[in-house]
């Protein structure tokens, strides 16, 4: 079924909501009621909240308009008509919305009128299955400045078993919510003293080191020399790079000596700072300088989201410096370690997307042209297909998206490859070629997380917090069935953290059973159980995820295959 279809049979959803609503609740005022994503919403002035119970009122109201099998009818009014109509309506967001429409179209069904551009179904009965599945708030536009609504969130499918297998992903979705999971399996917590900002457990700092450390070894491969830069630099540094202009409402600030500093919300000025230091030639050339640098950014706090979307996070950059003629290639190289890396974690269902120059861009159209075609070429030289995003592309040049798919099918745009002919001029920045004369380089900006805590939140919930062997913070659970297996159960631990392997020992005063649960409640994903004949014959009993109970096994044999699996 083509996606537009589906667009319209959910705006055409949300019409029937809003006529709902308006019969249910005549006071209220109508605001905007697009299709979405997966679904629809519309935004609606009242003076009380909507309830669960509203929601349940108006839900069986839509189904009555849907059995009325109303015709939806388009008509247009040049705008001194279509202002005065709204306003007999006494809608004042429609009357809002009409100052920049010549001719506005309406859509009517039975007594409802909207404000609308289309299209829409033929009739109201051709909606044959729908739920409304929340409220939240929302400011008018997205201006915190403006009133708060009320937002009615829905979804709508042409038959019921589409939206049954999509209310069934809605609820697996909640269980594997990298918020909840985060705090079940104590890996990090958000506290109001720091609104935005992750508190990482000593569990969560094993995750996010392990990650690091993956990172470190995959880029060391690939031949990134890591740096550092300070997280805090001078307001100056920020308007030479153009983002005090283009951020300034997302950047922290302080003062020093008089001097006004941001904090900075991403690592390219120090990047190019460090490489102006010194004098580089041609022959250094690619010159690949990664950074898991502190990020701050002044996000609202409506758009919070837990790790995936924190005012604080670890980026993990790389800027890239290098003739023009080395680009194509470099391109490539970057490409085929982010498909390495998604692989690794079982994410290796993704598209690309290629943006192109916006309208706020700086930079000559050559400049533009000649960057972007060596973006393009790279994904055509490996024959990878991709989604053409125009005017899409950052303020400094055309880049290009990976959008992984998870385990339920979600898309998260996650690594990104931006082709930079601008900082290195702003900056200054030169080398020595092969003539003895000064060049200016060319550079890429690559993140291959995106961050490190925006990736833990989609790893979370991908795995549903069940991750792999190498990298899970707990890899094995040492169980004594009763206190005089104590003993055994800690000289096996202790065997087991000498072999570099993450391993706990649950001595409490618990049945076997019960501690089991709690293991796989934590998600361990490999159990060693501990009674008499295991102790007698210096066994263990294994049970693990992957294949429930194996059974006695030697430990020490055991200890060598947990350990190669353990390798990254």
């Amino acid at each position: 079924m083509h996606e537009n279809d589906l667009n319209t049979l959910r705006h055409t959803t949300s019409h029937i909501l809003a006529q709902a609503v308006k019969r249910l609740f005549p006071s209220v005022k109508l605001a905007i009621g697009p299709a979405i994503g997966d679904g629809f919403y519309y935004d609606f002035e009242t003076e009380t909240p909507f309830t669960p119970a509203d929601l349940e009122a108006i839900e069986k109201e839509m189904k009555k308009i849907i059995k009325e099998n109303l015709p939806i009818e388009r008509f247009t009014l040049p705008r001194d008509e279509a202002l005065a109509y709204v306003d007999k309506q006494g809608e004042p967001y429609k009357r809002e919305l009409l100052a920049d429409i010549e001719d506005a179209s309406f859509y009517k069904q039975g007594e409802f009128v909207d404000l609308c551009a289309g299209p829409h179904m033929p009739r109201t009965r051709d909606v044959k299955a729908f739920k409304l599945t929340s409220v939240a708030g929302a400011y008018w536009r997205g201006d915190e400045k403006n009133k708060m609504l009320s937002r009615i969130y829905g979804t709508a499918f042409f038959t019921k078993d589409e939206l049954a297998q999509h209310l069934e992903r809605i609820e697996e979705a909640k269980k594997r919510d990298h918020r909840k999971l985060g705090k079940e399996m104590k890996l990090f917590a958000f506290l109001d003293e720091g609104p935005g900002f992750p508190f990482y457990y000593p569990k969560g700092i094993s995750l996010k080191n392990r990650l690091i450390e993956y990172w470190r070894k995959i880029h060391k491969r690939y031949g990134y020399q890591e740096i550092s830069t300070p997280i805090i630099l001078d307001a100056e540094l920020w308007k030479r790079s153009g983002h005090y202009e283009k951020y300034r409402d997302n950047m922290y600030s302080t003062t020093m000596d008089e001097i006004d500093y941001f904090v900075k919300p991403m690592n390219c000025p120090g990047g190019m700072l460090l490489y102006a230091t010194e004098l580089h030639s041609y022959k250094e050339f690619p010159l690949r300088m990664a950074e898991l640098g502190i990020i701050h950014r002044a996000e609202k706090s409506g758009a919070l989201h837990g790790l995936a979307r924190a005012r604080l996070f670890t980026q993990d950059d790389a800027h890239i410096f290098m003739t023009a003629d080395q680009a194509q290639d470099e391109i490539i190289s970057i490409i085929k370690l982010y498909e390495e890396v998604y692989a690794a974690f079982g994410l290796d269902d993704f598209t690309f997307e290629l943006s192109t120059r916006p309208e706020n861009s700086i930079g000559t159209a050559e400049d533009w042209e000649t960057s972007t075609n060596a973006l393009r070429l790279s994904l055509e030289k490996l024959g990878r297909e991709y989604q053409l995003n125009e005017g899409d592309g950052a303020f400094y040049g055309p880049k290009i998206d990976f959008h992984i798919k998870d385990s339920m099918g979600r898309s998260f745009q996650c690594g990104t490859i931006q082709f930079d002919m601008q900082m290195p001029e702003r900056f200054d920045l030169s080398y020595v070629g092969a003539d003895g004369a000064k060049h200016r380089p060319v550079m890429v900006h690559r993140a291959c997380f995106g961050s490190i805590e925006r990736f833990l939140a989609i790893l979370i919930e991908h795995c549903a917090g069940w991750f792999p062997f190498w990298l899970t913070p707990v890899q094995i659970m040492v169980i004594p069935i009763a206190e005089r297996h104590h003993e055994a159960a800690k000289s096996l631990l202790a065997q087991l953290e000498a072999a570099d392997l993450r391993a706990e020992a649950d001595l409490r005063n618990e049945k076997m059973g019960f501690k089991i649960r709690e293991a796989q409640l934590q998600k361990v994903p490999v159990m060693l159980i501990l009674g008499d004949n295991e102790v007698a014959e210096n066994k263990v009993s294994v049970r693990s995820r992957a294949n429930g109970d194996e059974g006695q096994q030697d430990i020490a044999e055991l200890i060598e295959k947990l350990r190669a699996e353990s390798q990254i």
